[in-house]
């Protein structure tokens, strides 16, 4: 679960970054990027959550 949560911390500090370039320089590109790791965050999310229960209920 550790493991999963660092990944976690990693794609959204690639979400900050992202978004922040796209937001103050106007880079397309980073938009893209931003996006693609914000449906990687999602989806994390949901593994974390099962997981979480699953520990709860251990």
């Amino acid at each position: 679960m550790k493991n999963l949560v660092k990944k976690i911390h990693d794609e959204f500090a690639n979400f900050s970054n992202n978004c922040q370039a796209q937001v103050e320089k106007g880079n397309k590109a980073a938009g893209t990027r931003a996006r693609k790791n914000a449906l990687e965050i999602t989806k994390m999310m949901k593994d974390f959550r099962k997981k979480s229960v699953e520990h709860a209920k251990a």
